[in-house]
């Protein structure tokens, strides 16, 4: 388990793109099918063994985050909560959060990212397992203008970061979803803001690119990276999510199913989860869960 490895989940901003859904509702709490929208990043975190994790968003957000989250004891977790007064930059996350993370290795994920496919778990897992530099996710696209782009030799190293190029030499876009070792704090001190007035996460990047410590991770034809920003993508993502749990009868990004599956949690929690939420069909997907595990091992 990563004990030593703390999580930050970035959920601030206005959602302008998705006005009116996010006039009273922070975005990340609008529903992907069938949860709310921070669940899919929250789990990619679980999944890759993090389970101390601080969640920023705006002051207005923050208690909406409180009621649906708590502080993640029943998943087996441990929620904090931090305030961003003014969106500056992805990498002004790491100066919010530095009273929790420091001493720490990082793993920090957008919150309106959701990433998915079956070898991605180990792939994290060992990003967030080492202990220095740090690790990129890379995820091939079609029009890699509309990214953060990493340029590959032929051996798989990285050579270049480019945020939206115009003239696009790869089409390895970077998802949102980075690890890093715990000089990650000292850098992100140093960064100055951009030409847009940011703190910008590619120049923390550039910096262990520098120092010869960037690892990237390529994810598989087999993976899905969607980013649930816009109308559009909201959509895109929840059609996704829809068409695979209603063929496959499984649900991706179930907070209570990753928490069991990790033994963050024991079956008779999973079964206390599951009777909370009798109600709806998402409560009868873990009541069935649970009694498929009570049956496959009686003992339990």
């Amino acid at each position: 388990m990563n004990t030593s490895v703390k999580g930050i989940l970035l959920a601030g901003g206005s959602g302008t793109r998705l006005h009116p859904l996010t006039q009273a509702v922070n975005k990340h709490l609008l529903a992907v099918y069938d949860k709310p929208m921070i669940y899919y990043p929250l789990t990619a975190l679980m999944l890759a063994g993090v389970r101390d994790i601080t969640l920023i968003s705006t002051p207005d957000a923050l208690p909406q985050f409180r009621q649906v989250l708590g502080d993640g004891s029943r998943w087996g977790l441990t929620l904090t909560y931090r305030p961003q007064a003014r969106p500056e930059g992805i990498a002004q996350a790491f100066r919010i959060a530095e009273e929790d993370i420091a001493g720490h290795r990082v793993a920090l994920m957008l919150g309106d990212n959701i990433l998915y496919g079956s070898g991605l778990p180990k792939q994290m897992r060992l990003a967030a397992e080492r202990v220095e530099g740090a690790t990129i996710f890379a995820y091939r696209v079609a029009n890699p203008e509309r990214f953060g782009v990493v340029t590959l030799d032929r051996a798989g190293q990285p050579l270049e970061l480019v945020e939206k190029p115009q003239n696009p030499v790869s089409h390895w876009a970077v998802p949102g979803l980075y690890f890093y070792d715990q000089k990650v704090l000292e850098i992100a001190a140093a960064l100055k803001p951009s030409a847009r007035g940011e703190l910008e996460i590619t120049d923390v990047n550039r910096v262990y690119l520098e120092r010869g410590q960037l690892r990237v991770e390529l994810m598989g034809r087999g993976c899905a990276w969607l980013d649930s920003g816009t109308a559009e993508s909201l959509f895109e993502a929840t059609q996704f999510v829809r068409v695979f749990e209603e063929r496959t009868g499984l649900k991706i990004a179930s907070p209570e199913e990753v928490a069991y599956r990790m033994g963050y949690i024991a079956l008779d929690q999973l079964r206390e989860l599951a009777r909370a939420q009798s109600k709806s069909s998402y409560g009868a997907y873990l009541a069935q869960l649970a009694q498929a595990e009570g049956e496959f091992n009686p003992a339990l």
